[in-house]
């Protein structure tokens, strides 16, 4: 019961700062980019769920297990991957705007995409979902936070300013704390998966992020973007897949295994994600 009222809240307060690092201005910054804006939204939204698909049946992973990552694959990117693009000396800015638009657009296409994934690896096994209901679960745990947050970022920027800071570092530990609840409480089956799932992860990260920077170069976009396109289609919001494969399958005690690949890549996005973004700078 703590679980199923602490996992949406912290996802919420996460949402809220989300939306509080926002302004008006990164929407309009989709007009200035549209050509980097539709790369990274077409690696993000499309080709990531599609080679998460492939990953799962290349690495021959339990139905759960699947359902768990195909979950992890639709979730937005977060605070964190504006963040690693800031660091990375990537368009922070179009970073933001990713981040921002995707994390609306997900109420559609998680449950979409999960829905479909339930029936292919579960089968009559999966429990029973209602796709509408999941899409306005969505939409109050992660897009109305973030909206309540750009509206307080609008009307009270100087509080909105000052109070961004506390709320990412609140955000942050939070994050943490979900992370480690989640492999806590399924630390058996993460045993017992964890020479399937962790490298299936770690291919996954790197695969995403190969053609997240490598992509934007078909389309003359520059390198700065290009950083910025394959951080947004490596890192996703773990917190966002712990909580929805809670809520679609919601254990007694702890935490749920479609929760686990969420967990397990909240840990390596950070092993695997930063050394490799931090090579690219290097190169000329």
């Amino acid at each position: 019961m703590i679980i199923d009222i602490l996992l949406p809240a912290s996802l919420i307060f996460i949402m809220f700062s989300l939306g509080l690092g926002l302004t008006i201005k990164d929407f309009k910054n989709i007009l200035n980019n549209p050509k980097a804006f539709f790369v990274g939204i077409m690696n993000q939204m499309i080709v990531l769920p599609i080679i998460t698909f492939f990953i799962i049946l290349i690495f021959g992973l339990s139905n759960e297990i699947a359902v768990g990552m195909m979950i992890l694959s639709c979730c937005p990117g977060g605070v964190t991957s504006n963040i690693i693009t800031k660091l990375a000396k990537g368009d922070t800015a179009l970073s933001i705007s990713y981040t921002a638009i995707v994390s609306i657009a997900t109420m559609i296409t998680l449950p979409l995409i999960v829905g479909f994934s339930m029936d292919y690896f579960m089968g009559t096994d999966a429990p029973s979902i209602n796709i509408v209901t999941l899409g306005i679960t969505m939409f109050v745990i992660t897009t109305i936070p973030v909206l309540i947050g750009l509206y307080i970022r609008t009307k009270f920027e100087n509080f909105a300013v000052s109070f961004t800071s506390i709320s990412n570092k609140i955000s942050s530990f939070l994050f943490v704390v979900i992370v480690l609840g989640a492999l806590a409480s399924e630390w058996t089956t993460f045993i017992n998966n964890l020479f399937l799932l962790g490298p299936a992860i770690v291919t996954l990260i790197i695969s995403m992020l190969f053609i997240g920077y490598n992509s934007p170069k078909l389309f003359a976009i520059n390198r700065t973007q290009s950083i910025t396109i394959a951080v947004e289609s490596s890192i996703q919001n773990a917190t966002v897949g712990i909580t929805i494969g809670n809520i679609i399958l919601s254990e007694s005690q702890g935490i749920s295994i479609l929760s686990l690949p969420s967990g397990v890549y909240g840990i390596l996005m950070y092993i695997v994600c930063l050394p490799i973004i931090f090579l690219l700078l290097k190169q000329k």
